[in-house]
């Protein structure tokens, strides 16, 4: 297998994470029942994002160098405060915050972002080799989505 350091293989991962569903990438036919599933290659890079559900959701991420899998990360996502939030405000502030912290060429090691009333924040321990996190959405201070995650290097 081909090596690569941390580094490479964190800058791959933002640009796939841009192009796909932050950046509105085409989607895939299922590769399982009922997911959606999105896909970014460069050279012999391959990026695999699979998901299931859209107001609560659960989704893999599964980056392959030369057809071996060598990272991934698990998540798990819902809206806790329908009254206070909608799927689609989520959807929105999410691609602009994720946007915005893309374009610092990174994903993990915490964020803020701010639209009108909504806050975006994101926490996280680790880095690209073993991680876990915790992403959330206030509406003037009340916590209205949340999502977990986790992951690393796939040995």
């Amino acid at each position: 297998m081909a090596e690569f350091s941390l580094q490479e293989l964190e800058q791959f991962i933002v640009r796939a994470k841009a192009a796909t569903y932050i950046g509105s990438g085409q989607k895939l036919l299922p590769y399982r029942l009922g997911s959606q599933d999105l896909q970014f290659a460069e050279g012999d890079w391959y990026y695999h994002d699979s998901y299931f559900g859209e107001q609560d959701f659960l989704g893999q991420e599964i980056v392959y160098l030369q057809r071996r899998p060598v990272w991934g990360m698990n998540y798990f996502g819902r809206l806790l405060q329908p009254d206070l939030l909608t799927a689609a405000e989520v959807g929105r502030l999410l691609k602009q915050s994720l946007s915005h912290m893309y374009t610092e060429g990174r994903f993990l090691d915490g964020y803020t972002f701010q639209v009108g009333d909504l806050t975006y924040v994101d926490t996280s321990e680790g880095d690209v080799s073993h991680f876990r996190g915790k992403e959330w959405i206030t509406r003037e201070g009340e916590m209205a989505y949340e999502l977990v995650y986790h992951g690393g290097l796939i040995k």
